[in-house]
């Protein structure tokens, strides 16, 4: 019997000191985790009634664009209006507002201000449709709850047609602004044959061309790392020349002011009576 229970025990401290592995997030999981919320969007859609006509990673010409493309999350159409989605993946804390051209990140790293790129996806988009007819656009911008939004109330509210909000509010939110338009209007904007001839119009402009769709690729993320080397030179500390002490902006921007006298180089207060 005492050679039974020592056994028992013996499992019990095994089983305690047996080391868990954790594996750590790689660029792959990351990866996973932006699918994922592709394809939260995608079920959201699939659901509305089937007149409603969707459309994922849509990319047209822009000539306005750096790479003279615009690349699209989605678009769904309905009888009141055409609703162009962008899907943001971020973590941590979004601060921005409707007019900042930038927004930033747990308040340090800049991304460009969404609705303004949506916006530019739009023009694209305006541009392949009939321009004879005046159309209706609803921009919606998602984020996930990865992130805490520190946004203006305006682009929150309802009655905007330029709106920020949580992926798991996407369904809802095209609804309400539809029970919206319905109260206004008793007539919809665009009968089932509009909204397939909008569909199959997109559609057919849709570039599948996966060399051009990665040149796309490929020149915005150049252009982002551009901006935020950019970014990063402006925000560097002048120092002295002699001494490397850091100087104020107001010290520095006398030196580059001064140009006859320092040569275009930036001195601390001590050096500049040196100079």
């Amino acid at each position: 019997m005492h050679l039974i229970l020592n056994l028992f025990k013996k499992k019990i401290v095994k089983s305690e000191t047996k080391k868990i592995v954790r594996t750590k997030p790689t660029s792959h999981a990351a990866g996973r985790k932006g699918e994922i919320g592709e394809y939260k969007i995608d079920i959201q859609l699939s659901q509305f009634p089937k007149n409603y006509k969707f459309l994922n990673d849509i990319m047209v010409e822009n000539p306005e664009s750096i790479s003279g493309y615009s690349q699209i999350d989605h678009i769904i159409v309905t009888p009141y209006g055409i609703f162009v989605i962008e899907v943001k993946n971020y973590l941590g804390t979004i601060y921005g507002g409707k007019e900042r051209r930038t927004w930033l990140v747990n308040g340090k790293f800049k991304m460009m201000n969404p609705l303004f790129q949506n916006y530019g996806h739009i023009k694209a988009i305006k541009n392949v449709l009939n321009k004879g007819r005046e159309h209706t656009f609803i921009s919606l911008i998602t984020f996930t709850k990865r992130c805490t939004l520190k946004i203006g109330e305006d682009i929150r509210h309802i009655s905007s047609d330029e709106m920020v909000i949580y992926d798991f509010y996407l369904s809802e939110t095209i609804n309400r602004k539809i029970s919206i338009a319905k109260l206004q209007s008793d007539a919809s904007l665009y009968s089932d044959k509009d909204i397939e001839s909008i569909h199959s119009t997109i559609s057919a402009s849709n570039i599948t061309d996966p060399e051009k769709r990665q040149e796309h690729n490929r020149m915005i993320q150049s252009a982002v790392k551009d901006r935020s080397l950019k970014t990063n030179n402006a925000n560097q500390v002048a120092t002295c020349v002699v001494c490397n002490k850091s100087v104020s902006d107001k010290v520095k921007n006398y030196c580059l002011a001064n140009k006859k006298r320092f040569n275009g180089k930036i001195y601390c207060y001590d050096h500049q009576r040196l100079v």
